[in-house]
């Protein structure tokens, strides 16, 4: 029981600090439970007036405006009418008085009707003039008792409106003590709640501050403080301690010593010390500082500052101080080394971001100059920028790739340049020996200073100091050499140096190198790919071309186009893709361009045409599989190779396409107005299995037909829809554009910044063959009208201007029509087309193809088709829907064909009259 009684005594002592917070504990708390009273009774009585006043109003006007009040008025006897209605409407309203008066203010009703007919106490001139007036007023005893009277008063008027009496209508507002007095135990509750949680706060502090000090006394504490100031001045970090007003409060032995301060330095202002102006200023200012080193005389001190009342008005700082003399070097070389680091992490990241061979020999420039070098220059064997194998042959002569740093101020050879270096130059011996070789004073290098005693002397001019030159290898060959300069500005190169400039090197000759190869392969494969591109336009009547190919610049990949003249004055347009890059993709493009050649010959279908391209895909596909493509190739098979085949006929001005997996191509109609093909899509090429659907375009004449693929519509950035809006805005209005003209303008709109696939586009204008140069008719199926069919066809010549083409052609037509006649089936049709070559067709209905044989002396016939291959340029089949059409072309030079070749023909008319080309049955 004595612990408790001892600390309720020290609690209730007002001397001590938790025996006066908690005397303002209760102050405060009685203050508030008194303020809360007052409160209470104030809003307690406001509140009853103005509820009094409301229901007075209402319980007033709700009288006074109902039915009857007015007739009552106009009575012989209004009190004997309104004295029971004005107290059945008191009682139900809850009020005190319901009062009707006249004009004159005399009471017609009242709770006691002894007051019946007295004056009525209140205002009642506002009410006459049709207003309604409250107020606070006495009068007569009431049911309710004595208080302050809130009473209404309103008019009541007739049909017309007049004033014709006045209700009142009051409520007397009781001792509010009645309304606050309930809530007396809630405030007397929570004051002593109050006053309890200051107590148990209190107790709480009180113990807190007990245990904070360890339960010591003033004495214990003052000794406690002698031990803390012998520890101050014997530890070996100076301490100085700051007021508000700049004065020196406390310096403790060491601070002493490294300041070199008088011993009467306590409470004399800081700039009166004749401390260092650094110094000085760092204990004048307030703002804290960490670990920043500041000299004072021949000692680096590391200073670190605080407030040391960071919360309160009383200011002053604390300031640490630590001899850091002998740790500066060791500190310097650990921050030097830490540099190197982030310059070798930065070069592995920033050199090779590319592969292009300039463009890494310009990163490792950059990344050198101005951290490790004032000028950093990188010199290249010619091979290695041509992406070929380096050779020692070339070190003497290096071509200038790069320059990094302040060639401005230093004269330096220029970008491009070919340096021819002298066998005793520092680059020459770093080649020779493999290894870095430093000068560290360029004035003392005999071998730098004769390459090239002019500049060598306008360059030490210009602050020149030193050079560390380095070989750029990899797997063990020399690629070129990378030369680091420091001027009079820099400390001079040490041997630490070369360490790390051979360390840079070999990291940027590995990306050097592998920019070199890429060089190489690109270059191979672009040459590759080119040279199976068309190398020029073929000669053909049907189209106007154009087209652009841009190689992508990670490596081409399979893209293809060809224009292929057909028989009949048609032309084969052809775009394709091979999914992949590099040489394996161009060398399959390749193929399947052979490919495309070859069915074309064969006068296919386009259909047809893409079925047997996706055969040969798969057959491809399966050898690929099975021949260990993974170890040979960049991709295992093609699989993904998209084509898009069309054949146009400028007769009828029709063109037929199909496409496997292609972007639809895009029609440009003479008068501008751009769309969509609307060729059927299909499966890629190598699914197998898939048909073709083909679709016949009309295209009036000047019509363009753009053909692309993905690369131009299509990247990373954007979706393929967003690129065909784009290829439709640029080709908008286009109709009256050349092809070239159109190609431009799409690839100066299309064309990306940096291209990741290749991009091959094809525009071709149509052109239709005039009427008056077609002739065509129908042969019937009787051998005796093959003369009349030469006859005719000699007219024709004769109008076109080729009489000297009428015996080929006429022998020609004559045998094509024979054969027609006896080996085919009706119907018969002759065509003639004059364009670069006169091209003679004979169509039947037959699928039956023929074929050149040799004949024996003694068979009758199977001559026919051998004089039609020696007097035509080429002849051959091609398969219709309706049957088949046998053609021969004889190429026109000046509007005459060329001259026939009859040396093999000699032999063979001598065996046989020239007039059985007459007989039909020939």
């Amino acid at each position: 029981m004595g612990r408790p009684r001892e600390h309720r005594a020290r609690l209730l002592n007002l001397r001590s600090a938790a025996g006066q917070v908690f005397l303002l504990q209760v102050v405060i708390v009685v203050l508030l439970v008194a303020a809360t009273v007052v409160g209470a009774i104030l809003q307690a009585a406001s509140h009853a007036l103005q509820q009094g006043r409301r229901a007075s109003v209402i319980a007033a006007q709700s009288f006074a405006n109902a039915p009857g009040t007015a007739a009552a008025l106009r009575s012989r006897d209004p009190s004997a009418v309104l004295q029971p209605r004005a107290e059945a409407a008191r009682k139900r309203a809850g009020m005190d008085f319901v009062v009707v008066i006249s004009t004159t203010g005399i009471r017609y009703t009242y709770p006691y009707p002894r007051e019946i007919g007295k004056k009525f106490v209140g205002t009642i001139g506002p009410a006459l003039r049709g207003r309604t007036v409250v107020e606070q007023a006495g009068g007569p005893p009431l049911p309710a008792g004595r208080g302050t009277t809130v009473q209404a008063v309103v008019p009541v008027t007739d049909s017309r409106g007049k004033v014709v009496g006045l209700v009142s209508a009051g409520l007397t507002v009781r001792t509010v003590a009645a309304l606050w007095l309930p809530q007396l135990p809630i405030i007397l509750g929570s004051g002593t709640a109050a006053l309890a949680l200051a107590t148990a706060g209190t107790t709480l502090v009180s113990r807190r501050l007990r245990r904070h000090t360890h339960g010591l006394s003033p004495v214990e504490l003052a000794q406690l403080y002698e031990h803390h100031d012998a520890v101050l001045h014997a530890v070996r970090e100076g301490v100085l301690i700051t007021g508000a007003d700049g004065r020196l409060l406390l310096a403790n032995d060491e601070a002493t010593r490294l300041l070199g301060l008088p011993g009467d330095v306590q409470g004399r202002p800081v700039r009166e010390l004749g401390l260092p102006e650094p110094v000085m200023r760092l204990l004048s200012s307030p703002e804290a500082v960490t670990d920043e080193v500041h000299r004072a005389g021949n000692r680096l001190l590391a200073v670190n500052k605080r407030p040391t009342y960071p919360r309160a008005d009383r200011g002053g700082s604390v300031v640490t101080l630590r001899d850091t003399t002998e740790l500066a070097a060791v500190s310097g070389r650990a921050e030097l080394a830490r540099e190197r680091l982030d310059l070798l992490y930065e070069a592995g990241v920033g050199i090779g971001t590319t592969l292009d061979v300039e463009r890494t020999a310009q990163e490792l420039a950059d990344v050198a100059a101005p951290r490790f070098a004032d000028l950093v220059t990188v010199d290249l064997l010619d091979a290695v920028l041509r992406g070929w194998e380096p050779t020692a042959e070339g070190w003497r002569q290096l071509r200038r790739a790069a320059i990094g740093g302040a060639q401005r101020m230093i004269p330096v050879y220029p970008l491009g340049e070919v340096i021819t270096f002298s066998a005793r130059s520092p680059q020459t011996r770093t080649l020779q020996e493999g290894r870095g070789v430093l000068e560290a004073d360029l004035r003392q290098a005999h071998g730098w200073l004769e390459q090239d005693p002019e500049r060598s002397r306008t360059a030490l001019e210009g602050g020149l100091r030193s050079l560390v030159t380095v070989p750029l290898r990899a797997r063990n060959v020399a690629l070129g050499v990378v030369n680091f300069y420091r001027t009079v500005d820099s400390p001079a190169f040490e041997p630490d140096d070369l360490a790390f400039a051979e360390e840079l090197a070999v990291r940027a000759g590995v990306a050097i190198d592998n920019a070199r190869r890429f060089t190489r392969e690109h270059a191979m494969a672009v040459t590759l790919q080119r040279s199976l591109l068309p190398r020029g336009q073929p000669e053909q009547d049907a189209l106007e071309v154009a087209w652009r190919y841009l190689p992508a610049e990670a490596g081409v990949g399979g893209d293809w186009f060809d224009v292929i003249p057909l028989p009949g004055a048609r032309v084969a347009l052809v775009m394709g893709d091979v999914v992949g890059r590099g040489l394996h993709a161009a060398a399959t493009m390749g193929r399947l361009r052979t490919a495309v050649h070859n069915f074309a010959v064969l006068d296919l279908p386009v259909d047809e045409v893409l079925g047997n391209l996706d055969d040969l895909v798969v057959r491809m596909d399966d050898e690929e599989r099975t021949g260990g493509a993974a170890e040979d190739h960049e991709g295992v098979g093609v699989t993904g190779a998209t084509c898009l085949y069309g054949v146009y006929d400028p007769v009828v001005g029709a063109c037929a396409m199909a496409r496997a997996g292609h972007p639809d191509p895009v029609v440009v109609r003479p008068d501008g107005t751009v769309a969509c093909a609307g060729v059927p899509a299909s499966a890629p090429l190598g699914l197998g299995g898939y048909p073709f659907e083909t679709t016949e375009l009309v295209l009036p004449e000047g019509s363009h037909l753009v053909l692309y693929t993905d690369g131009l519509v299509e990247d990373r950035t954007q979706d393929i829809d967003v690129g065909l809006e784009r290829l439709r805005r640029a080709l908008d209005g286009s109709g009256s554009r050349t092809p070239e003209e159109t190609c431009q303008a799409v690839i100066d709109a299309l064309k990306p910044s940096h291209s990741r696939d290749d991009i091959a586009l094809l525009t071709a204008r149509t052109r239709t063959f005039p009427p008056s140069r077609v002739a065509e008719w129908d042969v019937p199926s009787d051998p005796a009208l093959v003369p009349s069919v030469r006859a005719r066809c000699r007219e024709t010549l004769r109008k076109w201007g080729l009489e000297e083409t009428g015996f080929a052609t006429e022998l020609i037509v004559s045998e094509l029509v024979t054969n027609a006649i006896r080996y085919g089936s009706p119907p018969v049709g002759v065509r003639l087309l004059r364009g670069r070559c006169l091209t003679c067709e004979v169509s039947d209905g037959s699928g039956t193809s023929p074929r050149l044989r040799r004949a024996a002396t003694t068979d009758e016939g199977g001559r026919g088709l051998f004089l039609v291959a020696q007097f035509a340029q080429r002849w051959g089949t091609r398969y219709t829907p309706r049957g088949k059409v046998i053609w021969a072309e004889q190429v026109l030079h000046d509007g005459a064909s060329a001259a026939p070749r009859l040396a093999p023909v000699d032999f063979l008319l001598d065996q046989f009259d020239l007039d059985q080309f007459d007989d039909p049955g020939s």
